[in-house]
C-alpha cells in the first residue's frame, strides 16, 4: 500500500508505518514513554529526512499519549498537580528548542545534530536501564550481592531548593523549581528530536524527584501529551516540517498500541520489560552511530525547505 508523503516528498508503504506506530504505542503504554525516541530513528532508517521524522513523530506521540493518559487516569495513576508544573517548564523549553532548531537548520547542521543527540542519549539511557534491571534481578552486581532496588528518595540537591510545595499523590514535599527544570529539558529535547521525553522523564521522576512509582507512568504521559501538542504547533508554524500524512499513519497504530501496552504493563514483570527496552535502545544507538561513520550512498541530497 504505497502512500505519498507531501512534506517528505517520497512514497512509503503505509502498512509499515502503521505497524511502526503500533509498536511505539505499545511502548508508550508499558513504560510511560512517548515512543518518539524509537519512532524518529526508525523513520530515519526507513529513509524519511531527519527533520520531517522528528517533527512528525512529535505529532504521533501526542495521539499515543492521549490514549495512555485516559487508561492510567482510570486507575488514579496521574498526579495532575506536579504534572502541570512540569508542563509549564516544558512549554518554555519547547520555545527555546524552536530557536535552536531554526539556527541549526539555517547553518545546515540540524540532521547531524539530531543523529548525534540520539546516539548519545539512547546509548546512555539504554546502558543505565540494562544495568539497573540486571542488578535488580541479581544477574549483575559489582559487590557480588544480589541487586536491590534503590530506596525511593529525592536527590539531596532537590531537598536544598527553596519554596517547597506538597504534591500529595506523588508523596513529595519539594520545590516546584525541580520539576519545572525537568520539563524545560524535556521541552528542548522534544523540539529538537521529536521525542516525548519519557525515556528521560520517567527515570528522573523516580530517582531524582523521588515520585511514587504508582503515578510515574501516567504523569509522564500527561506531560508528554501537552508538551508534544505545543511542539507540533510550533513546528507547523515555524519549521513547516510536519507531514500530516505520515503523522496520521503513525497515529492509526499508536492509539491502539497504547491501550495494549497499558494492559501488558499490568501483568508483565517490570525488570524483564526494562531489559527488553534497554536492549532495543542500545541496538538503535549502535545502528545510528554506525550510520554517522560510513559514507552514504548519495553524498548530496535535496530536502524541502
Amino acid at each position: 500500500m504505497d502512500v505519498y508523503l507531501p512534506i517528505a516528498n517520497l512514497a512509503v508503504d503505509g502498512l509499515v508505518i502503521i505497524l511502526l506506530g503500533l509498536a511505539t504505542g505499545i511502548l508508550s503504554g508499558v513504560f510511560g514513554v512517548g515512543g518518539g525516541f524509537l519512532t524518529t530513528p526508525l523513520l530515519i532508517f526507513y529513509g524519511i529526512p531527519p527533520t520531517v521524522a522528528a517533527a512528525s513523530a512529535a505529532t504521533q506521540v501526542t495521539g499515543a499519549s492521549v490514549s495512555g493518559v485516559f487508561a492510567h487516569s482510570r486507575n488514579n495513576g496521574v498526579d495532575y498537580q506536579i504534572g502541570l508544573v512540569i508542563v509549564a517548564g516544558g512549554m518554555l523549553g519547547a520555545l527555546v528548542g524552536a530557536g535552536l532548531f531554526n539556527v541549526l537548520r539555517s547553518i545546515g547542521q540540524i540532521d547531524t545534530v539530531i543523529n548525534i543527540l540520539y546516539v548519545l542519549l539512547l546509548g546512555t539511557i539504554g546502558g543505565l536501564m540494562l544495568r539497573e534491571a540486571l542488578q535488580t534481578l541479581g544477574v549483575f552486581d559489582t559487590k557480588g550481592e544480589k541487586g536491590r532496588a534503590a530506596k525511593r528518595r529525592h536527590h539531596p540537591w532537590i531537598a536544598a531548593l527553596p519554596y517547597r510545595w506538597r504534591f500529595y499523590r506523588s508523596g513529595l514535599y519539594i520545590s516546584p523549581i525541580a520539576p519545572m527544570i525537568l520539563g524545560l529539558v524535556v521541552g528542548v529535547l522534544t523540539m529538537l528530536m521529536g521525542v516525548g521525553g519519557g525515556f528521560i522523564m520517567v527515570p528522573a521522576m523516580l530517582y531524582i524527584l523521588g515520585m511514587s512509582a504508582k503515578v510515574v507512568v501516567g504523569t509522564s504521559l500527561f506531560n508528554i501529551l501537552f508538551i508534544t501538542m505545543l511542539v507540533t504547533m510550533v513546528h507547523a508554524f515555524t519549521t513547516r516540517a510536519v507531514d500530516i500524512v505520515l503523522a496520521g499513519l503513525l497515529l492509526l497504530g499508536s492509539v491502539t498500541g497504547a491501550q495494549l501496552g497499558t494492559r501488558i504493563a499490568q501483568f508483565a514483570k517490570p525488570e524483564y520489560l526494562r531489559i527488553g527496552l534497554g536492549l532495543i535502545v542500545v541496538i538503535i544507538a549502535l545502528r545510528m552511530a554506525f550510520g554517522l561513520t560510513v559514507t552514504p550512498d548519495e553524498v548530496y541530497s535535496v530536502v524541502p525547505l
